[in-house]
């Protein structure tokens, strides 16, 4: 009997590590095998360099139709989704509308009160430097606000 609960451990973690949210964001890039692949792969690279600390998630899975679900990078609260559309690479800011953005990124969502995005079409450049300010500016701002939530010790 121990050996047949040995061999279900192992199954089950090694189907831990192929849903695992990076397998899964990997395999969705592989999957659309087109120029938004390439995008979402190079945004996720950049995100990466902004913040080493970033956790990637997917959420919002549906299992049971076949959607893989919405890549999502957190750091003490989500940063940004990448989501993908047949004429776009959407990545929307959480609580982007708190954001500065002086080099003029984001290009969508823009009427709301909280969440902004930037579409990235086909043939787009991506200023690095502009998108990775911003990405660190989500970021000290999600870390501010989990501070501010803190309890105060009496």
């Amino acid at each position: 009997m121990k050996k047949a609960a040995t061999a279900k451990k192992t199954t089950s973690a090694s189907k831990d590590r192929q849903d695992s949210p990076s397998r899964l964001i990997d395999a969705r890039i592989k999957d659309l095998n087109d120029w938004r692949g390439e995008m979402l792969a190079r945004v996720r690279a950049i995100i990466k360099q902004a913040d080493p600390d970033v956790v990637e998630e997917v959420k919002w899975r549906k299992p049971s139709n076949g959607m893989r679900g919405v890549p999502v990078w957190e750091h003490d609260g989500i940063i940004c989704t990448g989501e993908t559309y047949k004429n776009a690479v959407k990545l929307t800011f959480a609580n982007g509308a708190a954001l500065d953005d002086p080099s003029h990124l984001f290009n969508s969502s823009l009427d709301g009160n909280v969440r902004r995005a930037i579409d990235f079409h086909e043939g787009d450049k991506i200023n690095e430097k502009a998108l990775k300010a911003l990405i660190r500016a989500a970021v000290a701002r999600n870390i501010s606000a989990r501070a501010r939530k803190k309890p105060t010790s009496a």
